[in-house]
């Protein structure tokens, strides 16, 4: 995948440092993003004139090959097992890592933020100056996609509409019984929908570590993951957000189901979060900030009497969250469509998901996936958006 890191050489400049460096495993997704390598055991990753991977001889051939690394070293090379005699491993690391640094002629790194604290003492009691970036600077670059990222976004996002396709068509599959969903004669569980869209994720090349089917109450809580039997007439929302297993890009959608009647006030609450939902996509385009997207929810719900954060920062029901977020290898990262949010550029790949809360009434929300252009967005999500599941 190229890169544009001018923008990191520019912020190691400002903070007068030699390279950039992390030491983490590849869950860390500025890890991943800077060295393009998959692993599962913490590595070096240096960014000074082009990057520069440490790694063990177990990952030496594998590194080499599929990592974006100008050059590839091995432990085994800084006599690895004899200065654990000496030092013990942890120590002996950071005494490989500093004379790492040395042979690419670096005295001094940029960290992230959460960069490891033992990693960090070991290089300064070697003479390494050792300085956190407190702007963030991967995650800021991350945030503009590339084409092949955007493309990766779109391949998660078709993955996961297959998956809210099958827990839906279990919705429309099951009988009502005594104010409960069944299925195949036992009660349909949220556990059980989940168990759908992880098996559909699968078979799609996606997966992901949890999801949220939430029902009636539960579904008032914006991130209660939902458990036990579904209620018909009962808003169900379903929010699903799964990883390509190859690009370990994300997507994001939220669609809001009810089997069987809902009550006037949940139609009510759905066709107000639909408009705030088309009132997002009318202010969402470049040069526009988070901040104004995120407000133009904020007035529909206003409008209608309901409290947001921003009209009630410490309101439990209503609109009780942002409008958005930034999606990549993270499923929440830059950009933020929320009162803090920042000028939107072309290359931003955001949700668009406002939502209504109360336990006496459950919960509402509806979210796409799109990518900001340079004469608007492009909306990567082809799901309907309809409250009702007709039985089957």
């Amino acid at each position: 995948m190229a890169q544009d890191l001018s923008e990191l050489d520019s912020a190691l400049d400002s903070m007068g440092v030699d390279g950039f460096l992390i030491d983490a495993d590849s869950t860390d997704s500025d890890q991943l993003y800077l060295s393009g390598f998959d692993a599962p055991d913490a590595f070096t990753t240096l960014y000074a004139d082009g990057v520069h991977l440490l790694v063990s001889s177990l990952e030496y051939g594998r590194a080499k090959k599929e990592s974006n690394a100008e050059t590839v070293s091995r432990l085994s090379e800084y006599d690895y097992y004899e200065k654990i005699a000496e030092h013990g491993p942890e120590a002996a690391k950071n005494h490989i890592i500093a004379e790492f640094l040395a042979d690419h002629g670096v005295e001094s790194v940029a960290v992230p933020a959460r960069f490891p604290v033992g990693t960090a003492d070991g290089l300064r009691e070697a003479g390494v100056t050792v300085r956190p970036d407190d702007s963030s600077v991967l995650v800021g670059i991350r945030a503009t996609k590339t084409d092949e990222e955007i493309e990766h976004v779109r391949v998660a996002q078709k993955a996961n509409e297959a998956s809210m396709r099958a827990a839906e068509d279990l919705l429309a599959a099951a009988t009502i019984e005594d104010g409960l969903l069944y299925y195949e004669g036992e009660p349909l569980t949220s556990e059980r929908v989940k168990e759908e869209i992880e098996v559909t994720l699968l078979r799609h090349g996606a997966a992901l570590d949890e999801t949220i089917v939430a029902c009636g109450a539960a579904a008032a809580d914006p991130h209660d993951r939902g458990s036990g039997p579904l209620a018909a007439n009962e808003a169900i929302i379903i929010d699903i957000f799964p990883r390509d297993k190859t690009s370990k890009y994300h997507a994001d959608m939220t669609r809001t189901f009810v089997r069987g009647e809902p009550s006037e006030e949940i139609r009510e609450r759905y066709e107000l979060t639909h408009e705030a939902f088309d009132a997002a996509f009318d202010a969402l385009e470049p040069g526009a900030t988070g901040e104004d997207v995120h407000a133009a929810v904020c007035d529909v719900y206003e409008a209608a009497g309901y409290d947001t954060l921003r009209s009630n920062p410490n309101a439990e029901t209503g609109f009780i969250h942002s409008t958005g977020h930034g999606v990549g290898l993270d499923v929440h990262e830059d950009p933020r469509l929320s009162p803090s949010g920042g000028e939107l550029e072309p290359g931003h790949v955001v949700t668009i998901e406002p939502g209504l809360y109360d336990p006496e009434v459950g919960g509402v929300r509806i979210e796409d996936i799109a990518v900001v252009t340079e004469d608007g967005y492009e909306n990567f999500t082809d799901y309907p958006i309809r409250l009702v599941v007709d039985e089957e």
